[in-house]
């Protein structure tokens, strides 16, 4: 049984409760269970994690000790100052809010507890055995028992991590042992925990921080270690009689991150390293597990992979050859290389590749194409593919795991910001789709779905998907709230959040801008936003927004920005440029001075990051482009929208004191404009700054996430 428990952050949250009356619920940070890939669930394949964004260690390298010792004083002196006096400024401001904040709290738990309190934990079957998580606690039931009969294998609260939840569960092939990792949201490394189990669980080894785990065979786990936010060393720890735990695998480029997957039919291990733009995979026979591991194919710039196995071929998903878009080839196991992948399927012109599932005669291809979800079910029996288009509402995929490849039916869940989640199946017999109807889910029929395209300054066409309530009338009274990303080929999270569902009854308009540098229109319009193509996604923002006003949505006057992490990029570069077209901006951990970030080389994440946003070291042509657009270096005495962040004290990706200082600028620059003009009519923005004590980096608990 292979399954992860993924971790809803603020952004996307949800919680659970417990289906057993006996057992006690208690708050609860898992939701969902994703299938084996589930790295690939979060990030396009090739690209890294969202929640990797960012270096963060702060300070500057000085080679002299004296001067690095007066440095880092006054650093520190002048962090505590900038810190001390916006938390004075938040607690004089706040209070204005709070009779607001009381009843959005109460509207938004409400619609979660008439949304998602009464959706199921995921099951799991192994055989007779079905596994789920409940409540920071795992669960072993039989699947033929209907009365609700349930083993405690696991609790978080009698280890001694109350505030941990369980990130990702591995379970042995003969179900002997479970690997588990726990994570907590102040931290960015996880706790691996392996538990022998029986009659009495008991715990056999801790492992500290942990990424990502396998088992290769029934008493041999194979793992990555994380450290200053990289993955570059893969170990083997064997539960035999002969305990011990080796190194199997260093990598030495510090643009590559190392993470372990196990192929849909357990034959392999791969080892997978990559870096923003090229990947290499090595292969661990699972069936002699202590074998070196063997190289599919060497790393090749611009060339990324990845790996399936069925019938003694590898099933390659790849973006080698002309277009530069993702393709599944095949290749013979004994004959990995390049030269001997042969074409299975290509997808069409600007398609996004969202998700990919292997099962024994077939495979299914998740995919997006101009902001339609569709389906593609390739058979390796009858070499066809058959292509399904999904209903039209639908914005999301959410695939649920199938440990058993054999099974002849793929479940998954459709959902959009304003729907929440729907069950779906596949039938690969009846060759159809099907609506599964488990609970009943409260239909949301007055919020219709608009996707527009707007023409951007080169005259490339970005796509909008607009959400507005269908009774509203004079829609350009009604206040606007705009989302943008565009960074690292991720695309903006459509997933169902109570929060714009609470807004879309409120009379409100959602509008999502998926702007170059994204990943909505497959790897070429992230290409074709990244490094010196980062002022076409501003322009395409910029665009957007135009055309949307001018199409009678709302007016600038009424109109809010919202963006997270490396989205504060396009939406601080937008109050520096086009301040008129918007009255709020809300910023969480946003990414608002690349300059100073990418010059900072002793960073743990910046060499890698260079591929994302240049290297401007050792290109003053780039160090001039960054300098063009970055948010910090731009601002300047203008009339500037308000502004609200969102900041983490334990923030390792965006540096708090950035923040601060980007913060203290932007406020300075606002009063100078005021004080300079006496014009009719003028008024100085709110610029608010909320540093959260809990949290890391955009994730939080529920209950974070609806006080914010």
């Amino acid at each position: 049984l292979n399954f992860s428990v993924k971790y809803y952050s603020s952004i996307n949250h949800l919680q659970t409760t417990c289906p057993c009356s006996k057992i006690k619920a208690k708050k609860c940070h898992i939701l969902n269970c994703s299938g084996c890939i589930c790295t690939r669930r979060t990030a396009p394949p090739g690209s890294i994690l969202p929640w990797r964004f960012f270096s963060c260690k702060e300070g500057t390298r000085i080679s002299s000790k004296r001067k690095q010792s007066t440095s880092v004083v006054t650093s520190e002196l002048l962090h505590k100052n900038l810190l001390k006096s916006e938390q004075e400024n938040w607690n004089d401001i706040s209070p204005i809010y709070k009779p607001m904040t009381k009843r959005i709290k109460e509207k938004l738990e409400e619609l979660h507890n008439k949304y998602t309190l009464n959706s199921e934990s995921p099951r799991m079957r192994f055989g007779e055995n079905v596994y789920f998580e409940e409540n920071g606690c795992i669960f072993l039931s039989k699947a033929d028992d209907d009365e609700g009969n349930v083993d405690i294998l696991f609790s978080t609260d009698d280890l001694g991590f109350p505030d941990a939840f369980i990130q990702r569960i591995r379970i042995s092939p003969d179900q002997r042992y479970m690997a588990i990792s726990l994570k907590s949201e102040s931290s960015e490394e996880a706790t691996c925990v392996i538990v022998k189990l029986g009659h009495f669980p008991v715990v056999k080894k801790v492992i500290p921080s942990v990424f990502s785990f396998e088992w290769a065979t029934s008493d041999v786990l194979y793992y990555t270690t994380q450290k200053n936010l990289k993955c570059q060393n893969v170990f083997m720890i064997t539960f035999t009689n002969q305990k011990h735990t080796k190194l199997v695998y260093t990598e030495q480029d510090a643009r590559f991150f190392v993470d372990i997957y196990l192929t849909k039919d357990r034959r392999f291990l791969t080892i997978n390293s990559n870096s923003k733009t090229t990947s290499e995979v090595w292969l661990v026979d699972c069936r002699n597990p202590f074998e070196l591991p063997a190289l599919v194919q060497a790393r090749t710039k611009g060339v990324i992979y990845h790996i399936e196995h069925r019938n003694d071929e590898l099933y390659i998903l790849t973006t080698y050859g002309e277009p530069a878009e993702y393709k599944l080839m095949k290749a013979p196991v004994a004959s990995s290389g390049k030269e001997n992948w042969q074409l299975v399927h290509a997808l069409e012109k600007k398609t996004k590749l969202v998700d990919f599932e292997m099962f024994s005669d077939d495979c299914i291809m998740f995919l997006k194409n101009a902001g339609h979800l569709y389906l593609n079910v390739i058979s390796f029996v009858s070499h066809s593919v058959q292509s399904i288009k999904l209903p039209t509402w639908a914005c999301e995929f959410e695939l649920e795991s199938h440990p058993e490849h054999t099974t002849s039916t793929c479940y998954f869940h459709l959902s959009s910001p304003v729907h929440p989640p729907k069950r779906f199946a596949y039938s690969f017999k009846e060759n159809n789709l099907i609506e599964q109807a488990v609970q009943e889910v409260p239909i949301i029929t007055n919020c219709h779905t608009t996707r527009l395209l707007a023409k951007s300054k080169d005259e490339t066409l970005v796509p909008i998907t607009v959400f507005h309530d269908l009774n509203s009338k004079e829609l350009h009274r009604k206040p606007l709230l705009v989302h943008v990303y565009g960074a690292y080929g991720i695309d903006l999270n459509l997933s169902f959040k109570e929060e714009k569902l609470m807004l879309i009854e409120e009379g409100w308009i959602l509008a999502y801008c998926h702007v170059r540098g994204g990943g909505e229109l497959g790897l070429s319009w992230h290409k074709d936003g990244c490094q010196h193509n980062k002022l076409k996604g501003l322009h395409d923002l910029k665009a957007c927004i135009m055309l949307l006003h001018e199409l009678g949505f709302s007016q600038p006057k009424h109109t809010a920005l919202a963006a997270a992490s490396a989205g504060g990029v396009l939406a601080g570069a937008l109050c520096n440029t086009d301040p008129e077209l918007i009255r709020a901006v809300v910023l969480q951990a946003p990414f608002v001075d690349v300059l100073n970030t990418m010059m900072k080389t002793h960073l743990p994440l910046t060499i890698e990051e260079q591929e994302e946003w240049g290297n401007p070291l050792e290109d003053e042509k780039c160090m001039k482009y960054i300098k063009s657009y970055c948010p910090y270096q731009n601002i300047k005495p203008q009339c500037y929208p308000s502004v609200f962040i969102t900041a983490y004290k334990n923030d390792q990706r965006v540096p708090l004191t950035g923040v601060l200082q980007f913060v203290q600028k932007l406020r300075k620059a606002a009063l100078d404009h005021a004080r300079r003009t006496s014009k009719k009519g003028n008024w100085i923005p709110n610029i608010i700054l909320d540093v959260q004590a809990n949290g890391s980096h955009c994730d939080s608990s529920w209950e974070h996430s609806v006080s914010e």
